[in-house]
């Protein structure tokens, strides 16, 4: 019998994360749970996974603080052989504000949470990847945004330019580590029904911008999962450095 592939989701106790958590779960993968500060959240996702019948393990941490990060990789190591693949999720997003009245306090929380964090994260699974270090390959999917694109102006400048450098990040380390097993995309979801836009301070977002969707409807997050799973499989076997829209064609 086929191992069972193990995963690591960051961010996965709501939203997208869990989405795929499940999903993932339901396709034969053994998952990793990290979340930050919604424990209950990922003790359900958690549940759910194992009604799929993976084995699952949950991690705390804050992917903004490097010690954090290390921390929840160690952990990992100790309760599943191999990472296989990476669901590198986790993020935030903050108060509609312009550019000339964002604080560099906002700015700081941003992107060490939405860019440096991912990189960090990303280079942990490399190392444990990477058939340099000798790891036997795997996959990393990173979490753009269709903001990347748009610039949310008036809104998210901030969250749009970090997501932007998961893009180029997304790219660069494709390239770098092509030839020893790791395939490295990006997905960029567009209007996802989930409770981010509601932390953003506007939770009606969802139903607003639905007319400026081509397909005229928002997406939901088990949608944008199944691009996530479809970027993880054999399937996508000769896709990397590709960033993929899930956005209703907008």
């Amino acid at each position: 019998m086929r191992q069972k592939k193990n995963m690591l989701i960051t961010g996965a106790s709501a939203g997208i994360g869990a989405a795929t958590a499940v999903l993932a779960a339901k396709n034969g993968y053994n998952i990793g749970i990290h979340y930050n500060s919604d424990e209950k959240g990922a003790r359900l996702v958690s549940q759910l996974c194992e009604d799929e019948g993976a084995i699952t393990h949950t991690f705390q941490g804050d992917v903004g603080n490097p010690f954090d990060i290390s921390r929840v990789f160690t952990e990992f190591d100790a309760a599943f052989p191999s990472l296989d693949v990476l669901i590198n999720n986790a993020g935030i997003v903050d108060q509609p504000t312009r550019v000339d009245a964002m604080t560099h306090k906002r700015l700081r929380r941003m992107f060490d949470i939405n860019l440096i964090g991912p990189f960090l994260v990303a280079q942990e699974a490399v190392l444990r990847m990477s058939t340099a270090y000798g790891g036997e390959g795997g996959c990393i999917v990173n979490i753009s945004s269709a903001a990347a694109k748009l610039g949310a102006a008036n809104q998210y400048v901030d969250y749009a330019a970090s997501k932007a450098g998961i893009d180029i990040m997304t790219t660069g380390l494709a390239q770098e580590v092509a030839t020893e097993g790791v395939r490295v995309n990006a997905v960029r979801p567009g209007i996802i029904e989930t409770a981010i836009h509601a932390k953003g301070g506007l939770p009606d977002r969802c139903e607003e911008m639905a007319p400026k969707v081509p397909m005229q409807r928002s997406g939901s997050a088990e949608e944008v999962a199944h691009a996530i799973l479809w970027l993880c499989s054999e399937g996508a076997s000769y896709v990397t450095g590709t960033h993929l829209d899930v956005t209703g064609g907008r």
